[in-house]
């Protein structure tokens, strides 16, 4: 237990040293130096994004990528723009965050049993990682699920449905990503997960809605320790529309 935090600190200073993608390290720092009008007394934090969170979590967030304004900006996952807005009010709501406000490094914010972290770690043009992007990022979220050992995955968005589900292809967990599609009102299952030996269920499952009602019920819902305790690993994922 005592190891995780000194696993993941040293696992996150690799992530920020990374510069593995010319491509990503090129657009970062170009953004980093250009800046936003709206943010232009601001030091663009201009590297890759490290995870965050409870050490000790047994629900993983999983995004696509830091925004080019928003954590390439502050350096903290989902802070400093509109998803991190939404997404931290529902954590705060449900129990997971000290804290709705997410503004920068230095506000205070803590997670209590939830981790962040991101399918590819660089800000990307125009939100697209290219596939050997993802592939040279995904080595830093196998490491972290094998620290963190969650018990529930949340999925914000295919990309990063489909890395996790990936992970699981390479694992031998999973014989196909296509068995477990991300669509609206899917599910699928069970996926059956290694751990100490002993196969396990994991049941995936899909959500898309325009409204935060469902995020933040399915957020609540994560949130109930004995919901966490009794359950097997599952794959839970969640896109929200953009208006």
């Amino acid at each position: 237990m005592t190891e995780k935090p000194a696993l993941l600190r040293a696992l996150n200073n690799e992530i920020v040293g990374c510069e593995k993608c010319p491509r990503l390290v090129s657009y970062r720092e170009k953004v980093a130096l250009e800046k936003r009008r709206a943010f232009r007394d601001w030091t663009y934090w201009g590297k890759p994004v490290p995870g965050f969170g409870d050490a000790q979590a047994q629900l993983l967030i999983l995004g696509l990528a830091p925004a080019a304004h928003g954590a390439n900006r502050t350096g903290r996952m989902f802070t400093g723009d509109r998803s991190g807005d939404f997404l931290y009010a529902a954590l705060h709501k449900a129990g997971f965050a000290n804290q709705a406000a997410s503004l920068h490094r230095e506000d205070g914010l803590r997670l209590k049993n939830a981790y962040i972290a991101a399918t590819c770690r660089c800000a990307p043009p125009e939100n697209k990682p290219l596939p050997e992007e993802i592939s040279n990022c995904r080595g830093y979220l196998e490491r972290e699920l094998e620290i963190l050992k969650p018990k529930a995955v949340l999925a914000l968005g295919k990309i990063a449905w489909d890395g996790y589900l990936e992970i699981l292809k390479m694992r031998g967990t999973i014989a196909s990503r296509a068995l477990y599609k991300f669509a609206h009102g899917a599910e699928a299952g069970p996926i059956m997960e290694r751990a100490d030996s002993k196969r396990r269920p994991c049941r995936a499952v899909s959500e898309e809605t325009s409204k935060s009602l469902y995020f933040q019920s399915l957020v609540k819902r994560i949130g109930r320790q004995s919901w966490l305790q009794k359950c097997s690993p599952v794959l839970l994922s969640f896109r929200r529309r953009r208006p």
